[in-house]
């Protein structure tokens, strides 16, 4: 009985595959066997990508907050303690945009942090 090669299906796969490494450079593109390992390199990196996302928008956050914070006379521990003491429930995504886009808003929450921060 002959060898069954897998023809048709097996290149499905491999187009499938080279789909995927399209954008590459040299032989990734093109080669299965380098392009299986390129694709693969790549999923990795996308799916550590995805967690380090969350990680590095979390410190731009902190280092905007901090940045207003500074600008009104408050470090950034300080302005988040006094905030917790005022019962201030703003996350820091929340707290980075008005600090961004609402300067005025962002000063209020520095007052009110600074006045719980005040009180014994």
């Amino acid at each position: 009985m002959p060898r069954a090669k897998s023809g048709p299906p097996g290149a499905r796969r491999h187009k499938k595959l080279l789909e995927k490494a399209k954008g590459y450079r040299g032989a990734r593109k093109n080669t299965y066997r380098s392009a299986l390992r390129a694709v693969i390199k790549g999923l990795q990196h996308a799916y550590r990508g995805r967690k380090q996302k969350k990680r590095d928008y979390r410190g731009l956050w902190i280092v905007r907050i901090g940045a207003a914070a500074r600008a009104h006379g408050l470090s950034y521990s300080a302005f988040m303690h006094g905030l917790k003491l005022a019962n201030v429930d703003l996350n820091r995504k929340v707290l980075a945009d008005l600090a961004v886009h609402q300067p005025d808003a962002f000063k209020e929450l520095v007052e009110t942090a600074r006045g719980a921060e005040a009180k014994p």
